[in-house]
């Protein structure tokens, strides 16, 4: 045979692909703490997308493409009155849910916002709740919901603790997308066949590149990036369902695979060889660990790796709040990982350039005491100078017990320390957080203010009758997983 021509025969499905797609049509969830895990996850999800309606850059980008537009059995968007197709649904709710950086997180080799699948999750099962009661037949309820945010958070999750896309430049979202094509086809009724095309065809689309969350170009792209991600995901199912071919060789295929093409580039920092980058690596099966273990952002809409430093910020500022003309430096000790992303000096052009400035979120809790979303905009920034002031003084060191311990399985601590040195050579204690609020290991202390803060998000829309009834449903476990969808949404219609 000549060595010129491509041997033609159609390869099995990637053994990835195979993986995820038996995860998601076979695994049976019986993990009472996965559930409770769930329903707290998604009380804060839908909070944070609540709140985010306050914000006129986030609400601007939401809503039919027509206006004026009828969709029978219209998924809606929580906080608005939008009816609007599962697609564009998707969207707005992963829009909203995103937009302050205020969900859910998952730190390992690649850095994830599992909830960020709510936004597909809920727009089609609200979707097909409503259309099956139309049809005379019995709607989908809360308990399914919850169950496809556990999977859809264990794909993302376990995808992320050995794989590293940012290390090859790609956003994390491409994880949003393949979690959301999965387990939209599931709830569409996809059978095998129909949800590896479909998950093929997530790897197959060119992928996000991180460079709107780094400087010099970070902007608010990175505050929609999740919503077009998962909507990208039911658009995949949907097209799969109507019976479009899969790409069986989507990663592995020489050349012109995934692994090659966008997987195998050379990094320097980790001295790898191409072909020791090319393919995935699952450090265990599928179950529910990502949503036993999520962490919640609890305190503060920050950048994740930054969660800590605030938490010292926030105890440092009664020490410092009198003194700021007489500091010399501050010295922040923390992650390589929090290091690559947030670090950065120069003038912050915008909000999404602010909240990815670990300098600006030590800063502004110094000096203020708190940090909110009203502190990233441009008008807060332009008032307050103390901030960038504040903001010169600072060095970053890396300790590397933090990063050692940030990466095992049995602490994925998020450290980081603070201390303020003044002229007079006097300074402050270090303050070091190891674990944030939000951490499995401070479960019990975070719970409460988790929902704390969903009280107040809910108060944000709702009259002080809408936010108690929402309430009462969202704790108590068995009456929310038997409420059906379409009238667990009613609740949130404006």
């Amino acid at each position: 045979m000549s060595a010129n021509v491509d041997l033609n025969e159609r390869p099995d499905y990637d053994t990835v692909l195979q993986d995820i797609v038996d995860y998601v049509l076979n695994y049976t969830i019986d993990s009472p703490e996965a559930f409770n895990a769930a329903r707290n996850c998604l009380i804060d999800t839908l909070g944070c997308g609540l709140l985010a309606l306050r914000f006129p850059e986030c609400t601007k980008l939401l809503g039919p493409m027509v206006e004026g537009t009828l969709v029978p059995y219209g998924a809606r968007v929580p906080g608005t009155s939008y009816r609007l197709d599962p697609v564009k649904a998707a969207w707005d709710i992963g829009c909203a849910v995103r937009w302050l950086d205020y969900n859910d997180t998952w730190l390992a080799a690649e850095w994830a916002h599992p909830s960020d699948n709510l936004g597909a999750i809920l727009a089609v099962a609200d979707h097909l709740s409503q259309k099956q009661v139309a049809n005379g037949e019995t709607p989908l309820t809360m308990r399914t919901v919850l169950e496809t945010m556990i999977m859809a958070h264990e794909i993302q999750g376990v995808m992320a603790l050995e794989n590293s896309f940012n290390r090859v430049g790609l956003d994390h979202v491409l994880l949003v997308k393949v979690a959301s094509t999965a387990v939209a086809a599931r709830l569409m009724g996809a059978n095998r066949e129909q949800l590896l095309s479909a998950l093929s065809h997530a790897f197959v689309d060119g992928q996000a590149l991180r460079t709107y969350r780094h400087a010099p170009n970070a902007g608010s792209r990175k505050s929609w990036a999740a919503g077009d991600a998962t909507s990208r995901g039911v658009r995949l199912a949907d097209i799969a369902l109507r019976g479009e071919m899969g790409i069986p060789g989507v990663l592995s295929a020489p050349q012109w695979g995934f692994y090659d093409v966008l997987f195998s580039h050379t990094n320097k920092d980790l001295a790898l060889k191409p072909q020791e980058a090319r393919t995935f690596k699952l450090s265990q099966p599928f179950g529910t660990y990502v949503m036993e273990n999520v962490l919640f952002k609890i305190s503060f809409p920050a950048e994740f790796h930054a969660q800590t430093a605030c938490e010292a910020a926030v105890t440092l500022h009664p020490l410092v709040r009198n003194r700021l003309p007489h500091i010399d430096r501050i010295v922040i000790t923390t992650t390589e990982s929090a290091i690559r992303i947030i670090s950065k000096v120069g003038k912050l052009a915008n909000a999404a350039d602010r909240d990815h400035c670990l300098q600006y979120m030590v800063a502004v809790p110094l000096v203020y005491g708190t940090l909110v979303a009203e502190h990233y905009e441009d008008a807060f920034h332009a008032a307050h100078p103390a901030i960038d002031l504040l903001r010169e003084k600072m060095e970053i060191v890396e300790d590397p017990r933090f990063t050692l311990e940030y990466l095992e399985p049995d602490k994925r601590s998020i450290a980081n320390a603070v201390q303020v040195f003044f002229k007079d050579g006097s300074s402050t204690e270090k303050v070091c957080v190891e674990y944030p609020i939000g951490h499995r290991r401070r479960r019990l202390e975070g719970i409460t203010l988790l929902e704390d803060k969903f009280r107040a998000n809910l108060a944000t829309r709702f009259t002080a009758q809408r936010s108690a009834e929402i309430f009462a449903l969202c704790k108590d476990q068995v009456k929310l997983e038997a409420t059906a969808v379409h009238r667990f949404v009613d609740l949130f219609v404006i």
